[in-house]
């Protein structure tokens, strides 16, 4: 690869000069003379068999060869420049961006900002309620917490947790309608975040597949379908990290004993460059200790895991009194 690259100094020369339109302007900045500046491009447009720069006296103008040259040029300087000031910013303090799942950042992270903040009062969080794994290539953005399959490419990635699925439902509407068996949540509408795959997978295991054509909604995301259920407006999936809270406080009830894998994890993702900053690893170490301190509680009742996925669920309502 070096030897594909022009030297750095005719570059630094090139980019100067191109972004203040004078030669004597980028001997300035660079703290070089004029004639030092004029020499470093003329080796560049030698070195690239192309010409870069009209002359017309104290001010140049890019050819098309330049123009073109430039933004890739402009484009690696910057990106050194941000990558030296985020290795060089403090280790607890500062600023620090963080794209976060919106279910898992309403319902699981945002209730633990005391925490991180006890812990690194000087960190100054800026957090995105996005699954979009353009997030993961933004400038803007430092850390991801993401669900999905794994399969980002070029980055640095670690499973943060697995998760269960099973229906969640308001206590409010199983008191004035019932569900005393599977067969009951034909008369319920089923609240989804994706495209009904999960509800599909939890149904199957459920031998409960001819209730799918019952009534649904598709709301945007998990955070959404979740805060239906809560209002009672129908039955969602919970899962065993986001809705784990909710049946603790009695705001949700798991009516079943069966829950299934979810298709995808939770990921903690960012840019490779990023992994080594001091407070990008704080907040990751964060994350996977309050990730560890849940699991040790254990203190809020969730729907447990059968042996076999084949086995209809039993009824499991929690803290509830249903009507007679």
């Amino acid at each position: 690869m070096a030897k594909r690259l022009p030297p750095l100094n005719p570059l630094r020369a090139f980019e100067a000069a191109a972004r203040h339109a004078s030669l004597t302007k980028a001997a300035g900045e660079l703290n070089v003379t004029h004639g030092a500046v004029s020499h470093q491009i003329k080796a560049l447009e030698q070195s690239l068999g192309v010409k870069l720069f009209e002359r017309s006296g104290q001010r140049v103008k890019l050819t098309p060869h330049g123009a073109e040259f430039l933004p890739a040029v402009s484009a690696a300087f910057e990106g050194i420049a941000a990558a030296t000031q985020r290795m060089t910013r403090p280790a607890s303090a500062g600023a620090l961006s963080v794209s976060c799942v919106p279910a898992l950042l309403l319902l699981w992270m945002t209730p633990r900002l005391g925490s991180f903040t006890a812990q690194y009062p000087d960190i100054q969080l800026t957090l995105i309620p996005s699954n979009d794994p353009k997030d993961i290539r933004a400038a803007d953005i430092d850390v991801c917490v993401h669900y999905g399959d794994g399969s980002w490419s070029d980055c640095w990635i670690r499973k943060w947790s697995g998760l269960e699925l099973f229906p969640v439902v308001s206590p409010t509407l199983i008191n004035n309608r019932p569900i005393r068996s599977v067969r009951d949540l034909a008369d319920h509408v089923f609240l989804h975040g994706d495209d009904g795959r999960e509800w599909h997978t939890w149904l199957a295991a459920a031998d409960a597949l001819d209730l799918e054509r019952g009534r649904r909604h598709r709301l945007g995301d998990a955070r959404m379908a979740t805060e239906a259920a809560v209002h009672g407006h129908g039955v969602a999936l919970g899962d065993s990290v986001t809705a784990r809270a909710l049946l603790a406080r009695g705001m949700l009830v798991a009516p079943f004993t069966l829950s299934v894998p979810a298709v995808d994890d939770f990921y903690v993702v960012c840019r490779n460059e990023m992994r080594s900053a001091p407070i990008v690893q704080l907040f990751i170490d964060w994350l996977f200790a309050e990730k560890e301190q849940d699991e040790a509680r254990a203190d809020a009742p969730v729907a447990g895991r059968v042996p076999s996925r084949r086995k209809r669920p039993s009824l499991k309502v929690i803290g509830v009194r249903t009507a007679s």
